[in-house]
């Protein structure tokens, strides 16, 4: 073989490598490597994910899940696996997805509302972000930080301002319980303490007084003279006889807050419980919901300009409510309610 063919074989040999090199390079980290037919997919990423958990999260989604890993490893990703929530857009390569996994962790909108214990609020966060009800009842009931804050297992729902909260998804459950306490903190400006200060209320107390007024109604404009109403009651040392401290009293003796009361008894209000204002004076020992911020903003701005000591549910008008200054005058429109359920075989 002369010198000139031997040069020329192993330049094309060299040439058809470098070609070869140059595709498969391509193939592996830089050709469109999905599978699925919408515009993309979502990834979840727990904390506790290795990455042959991510193989099989991602096996669904790929053409090739083999070329997924030995660009990885090329990368050196399967040895930095991040938690988080990432998109992935349909015609994405390797290169470009494990870039996303790399450093495009998304956050997510967490709300929250109406819930009346901190074990069903967990389970509500829980739908939303990475930890579990267990980790987030543990976080929320941890000692340490009950006493720093002066709470308790009773008043900590308290701190949960009912909105929508940006969180990145694999937020731990210290770090979501931390967030609440500054939310809470900012929600507490010095407008709204110095409102609670002119009611010789603190926050808390405030808020427990709005969750009561919050489960009373849900007609907006009711909801500063209902708040009047009891602050009327307070100011005179008399028991708030609050309907829904009792309804709270009897599902938390159940243990069953998913039980519908459609009407309570006179034997209910001798229920012994501490939050039953019918039994105790003032307020209960924490809030028996979570209230609205426009419940706590009713108490806060609460209607003065009245009077009133009693209100019945007006079965006329849609759920609005009677009001009266006189036990007398009271007991008048509450016949009227009591009739009408009787009339409606509304027994419980």
């Amino acid at each position: 073989m002369s010198k000139k063919i031997f040069f020329t074989t192993i330049l094309v040999f060299g040439f058809g490598f470098g070609l070869f090199s140059f595709f498969y390079v391509q193939k592996i980290f830089f050709w469109d490597n999905t599978k699925f037919n919408q515009k993309s997919a979502t990834i979840y990423i727990k904390q506790s994910d290795s990455f042959s958990d991510l193989k099989v999260k991602l096996n669904p989604y790929l053409k090739n899940t083999q070329y997924f890993v030995l660009a990885a490893k090329k990368k050196g990703y399967n040895e930095r696996v991040r938690s988080g929530k990432y998109i992935i857009n349909k015609g994405m390569g390797n290169n470009e997805i494990i870039n996303t996994l790399r450093s495009k962790s998304l956050t997510v909108n967490v709300t929250f509302n109406n819930q009346e214990i901190i074990e069903n609020l967990a389970k509500r966060i829980s739908d939303q972000i990475e930890p579990d009800s267990i980790q987030l009842i543990k976080s929320f009931f941890n000692s340490s930080f009950l006493k720093s804050n002066n709470l308790n297992k009773e008043n900590l729902i308290s701190i949960f301002i009912p909105n929508s909260y940006n969180f990145y998804w694999n937020s731990s459950a210290d770090e979501f319980r931390n967030r609440m306490l500054s939310e809470s903190n900012k929600f507490w400006n010095q407008s709204r303490k110095r409102k609670a200060e002119k009611l010789k209320l603190t926050p808390k107390e405030v808020i427990t007084l709005a969750s009561i007024v919050h489960k009373e109604t849900n007609i907006k404009d009711e909801l500063p003279i209902i708040a009047g109403v009891y602050l009327n009651r307070l100011a005179k040392n008399m028991k708030l006889q609050a309907d829904p401290t009792v309804l709270f009293s009897i599902k938390k003796t159940s243990g069953n807050f998913d039980t519908l009361i459609r009407r309570l008894y006179y034997k209910d209000l001798k229920l012994n419980s501490p939050c039953n204002t019918y039994l105790n004076k003032g307020l209960p020992p924490g809030p028996i919901s979570m209230p609205d911020i426009s419940s706590i903003d009713a108490v806060l701005n609460y209607n003065n300009d009245h009077n009133f000591l009693f209100f019945v549910v007006d079965p006329h008008s849609n759920g609005r409510h009677k009001f009266s200054k006189s036990l007398r005058e009271h007991n008048k429109k509450k016949k009227i309610y009591t009739d009408w359920l009787r009339a409606n075989k509304i027994y419980r």
